[in-house]
């Protein structure tokens, strides 16, 4: 083992994650078991879940091996999407779990996602430092003794509890997109059990992703749009291969961002207070949570950083462009089959087309997310540059998360990529024209970065 190369860059900023075969392999993977039982103590008990893909049962066993050999107790929950593993951790009153999950990379990737108490992750800043040096550098200790392995039916105690949170919604239609994922195995039985019809495709989790690949987006949801359409649903969701994130297509055959899937949550959430998301939703969302008598709060983008504040501020709710959504009720969780059950649940109660309440929400014209290659080391001394230039211009600038300059009719928002050699542009505004000027304005200003870096300005 002490021979085995351990590539640096798997080791990302909230996971580990790579290509198995490649960069990831079953020696890794028990490396990862054994830093993460020496992390937490060598003791107690780790919840290990996987999702679909043909790598997992190996990496898993691997990664098991390594767990019991750093002296942690595993509770084998079998095949499940990753929010099932954090609920899974505070069910059995674990002391930590891993998701063995590439989330929506393509098939031949895999990792691991470490979770905490509480449903905290491993991440940048938070962990990952320390896990990564054990792994490279084997600082492992030699604990007491080896720890035991235990199968628990995580499956049936989910759906029990998805089932106890809502109530029947008979006369419901909702198409589905599995995404040959590992939300198979539970959507149906829950949707089932509430009354809930549900028109199933890309429900094949053989590890394969024969229908498309695990990442619901514009392009390989069309077929889920149109199926919507051909059979009168009220609505339709899809899924990415792990199930944390829920993507809303409404009765008409459109797809609904994030920003406005939370917008249509606050305008029926029965509960006031703080809602929280990230700084690349749209204007559109404030405006609707203060209409209804919310506080937005505006946030960094990322899971452990969203997370962390709808804790920190009791937020009732929170959610991210990219269609992660969090919820206060779960301890801030973020679930996509929660959010599912949450979308039938307004829908059943309002009696009203999800059309007619996306209507109602403001929209501006938008970019989608520009990305611009950026060398690593540069890329965050860009941002200070293009912020230092957006505010001699007057604008108003947020630094929360990268620069985001404010106009009275827009906003421009640059940011370092947390994972790859890259910064992220988003630009609105009130109209295209001036939508146009401040995307200009970002790429001008990310040019002049570019080239007084390679000029040593």
């Amino acid at each position: 083992m002490d021979g085995v190369k351990i590539p640096e860059h798997i080791f990302r900023a909230y996971d580990v994650r790579g290509v198995y075969g490649h960069d990831l392999s079953d020696e890794v993977a028990y490396l990862i078991g054994r830093a993460f039982g020496a992390y937490l103590g060598s003791r107690g008990r780790v919840l290990v879940t996987r999702d679909v893909r043909l790598s997992g049962p190996q990496l898993s066993k691997s990664l098991v091996d390594g767990l019991t050999e750093s002296g942690v107790d595993v509770l084998l929950g079998g095949v499940a999407t990753t929010p099932m593993c954090y609920f899974g951790v505070e069910h059995y009153k674990a002391d930590g779990g891993v998701s063995v999950t590439a989330s929506h990379n393509p098939p031949e990737w895999n990792g691991f996602k470490m979770i905490l108490k509480g449903g905290e992750t491993i991440s940048a800043g938070a962990g990952m430092e320390e896990i990564k040096d054990m792994v490279l550098n084997r600082r492992f200790k030699t604990p007491d003794g080896r720890g035991s392995v235990e199968e628990v039916k995580l499956a049936d105690s989910y759906v029990e509890f998805m089932k106890g949170r809502f109530g029947e919604m008979q006369g419901l239609k909702v198409a589905v997109d599995y995404s040959d994922g590992a939300s198979v195995f539970v959507v149906p039985r829950i949707f089932s059990g509430l009354g809930v019809e549900v028109v199933g495709i890309n429900d094949n989790p053989d590890g394969y992703f024969r229908g498309h690949p695990p990442e619901p987006n514009e392009e390989t949801l069309k077929p889920l749009q149109r199926l919507v359409v051909e059979m009168g649903c009220d609505f339709g969701v899809g899924f990415d291969g792990d199930a944390d994130r829920a993507v809303f297509i409404d009765d008409r055959g459109r797809l609904l961002e994030g920003d406005v899937t939370l917008a249509v949550f606050v305008k029926h959430w029965p509960k006031k207070g703080k809602v929280i998301y990230d700084v690349n939703s749209s204007t559109a969302l404030r405006e609707v949570a203060e209409r209804h008598g919310f506080q937005p709060v505006e946030w960094r983008v990322g899971r452990a950083f969203i997370l962390r504040k709808v804790r920190e501020e009791a937020a009732v709710l929170g959610g991210e462009k990219s269609n992660h959504l969090y919820f206060g009720e779960l301890n801030g969780l973020d679930d996509a089959v929660y959010a599912a059950l949450v979308m039938a649940r307004i829908i059943h109660e309002s009696g009203r087309r999800l059309s007619e309440v996306v209507d109602e929400i403001p929209r501006y014209p938008t970019t989608p997310i520009l990305t611009y290659g950026f060398p690593d080391e540069l890329k965050f001394r860009a941002i200070d540059y293009i912020a230092e230039r957006l505010g001699a211009m007057g604008y108003r600038i947020s630094r929360l998360d990268g620069v985001k300059a404010y106009a009275e009719d827009g906003w421009v928002l640059v940011r370092a990529s947390n994972t790859m050699p890259q910064v992220k542009m988003s630009v609105e505004a009130k109209t295209p024209e001036r939508l146009e000027e401040l995307k200009k304005l970002g790429e001008k200003l990310i040019e002049e970065a570019r080239m007084g870096m390679k000029t040593g300005g």
